[in-house]
């Protein structure tokens, strides 16, 4: 298959123009930054309909430099403690149901932003009780005390992803560790079972099915929700190289295998970022209770 040239099953729908001015307005009047926005995700607008967005805190420079990653690598900016605030404010604005909060890695911070993570909760909670609240979380270098602070502000989902297989983190994911991340998300449920734990892989990296189906048995031992599972997508030639558009046939065959692993969502196609679906996840997690 022609690499550089995307398949149909790739192609997207184009954004309202209209609207999306109106959004980058706001954001920019705020001083805020969204995912959907800076990686100009293709579910965005689909996800604005659902009244859902992903915002990232802490800045946009990152202190790690992950090989699949468009996030700049830069010294880390001074932490805006105002930013919560605004945060709920936005949220407020866009009449969003539900909230998805996310970072750059903060490895300079004693606590990799922890607490920073649980005052934009707190203020969005203080905001409206009933929006559901999902935090998408760095490692925090294997901190269970700064993990701690995260769950104690009690988001409805903490999701961490795990990105792509073991034998592939070394390119991938450098300074990254796989056991430290499925740690993380292990004492999530120890910590507090009743906030709902996923994650999220790419493929298309070179991984093999055998391997992202092992992926999966080693999230569900530790009790893992949700699972997200897209086509990896390289921002530019510098990035770690994608091998192969992996198709919509092979992310039927990851949702069924999810599915009898015993994951109460799993959302698995060609366009699937880390916050698809996130809705219908916790519907369908609180269903089958």
């Amino acid at each position: 298959m022609d690499l550089q040239r995307k398949p149909k099953w790739m192609r997207v729908k184009m954004a309202d123009v209209h609207k999306e001015k109106a959004l980058k307005k706001m954001l920019n009047r705020l001083s805020l930054n969204t995912v959907c926005q800076e990686a100009n995700c293709p579910n965005r607008i689909e996800c604005y309909g659902k009244k859902t967005a992903t915002f990232m805190i802490l800045g946009k420079h990152c202190t790690r430099n992950c090989q699949f990653c468009n996030v700049t690598h830069h010294e880390a900016e001074k932490v805006d403690q105002d930013e919560p605030k605004r945060i709920a404010e936005a949220v407020k604005e866009m009449g969003l149901l539900h909230v998805v909060i996310t970072s750059v890695t903060r490895d300079d911070l004693e606590d990799g932003g922890a607490s920073h993570f649980a005052l934009v909760i707190e203020e969005v909670r203080k905001m409206d009780r009933k929006i559901t609240i999902e935090v998408l979380i760095p490692d925090f270098l294997g901190s269970s005390e700064a993990l701690k602070i995260v769950v104690d502000a009690k988001p409805d989902i903490i999701n961490h992803n795990v990105e792509t297989v073991p034998r592939l983190y070394k390119g991938v994911r450098p300074q990254g560790v796989y056991e430290r991340s499925l740690n993380l998300l292990k004492h999530v449920k120890l910590m507090d079972k009743s906030i709902f734990t996923k994650s999220g892989i790419m493929v298309g990296l070179g991984e093999k099915k055998e391997e992202v189906h092992q992926v999966m048995d080693d999230l569900r031992n530790i009790n893992c929700d949700f699972l997200t599972v897209g086509q990896y997508l390289p921002p530019s030639k510098e990035h770690y190289p994608m091998e192969r558009y992996v198709t919509p046939e092979e992310f039927d065959e990851y949702k069924k295998e999810g599915e009898e692993k015993g994951f109460s969502f799993i959302a698995s196609a060609p366009l699937v970022r880390s916050s698809y679906k996130a809705v219908d996840m916790i519907n369908a997690a609180e269903g089958s209770q």
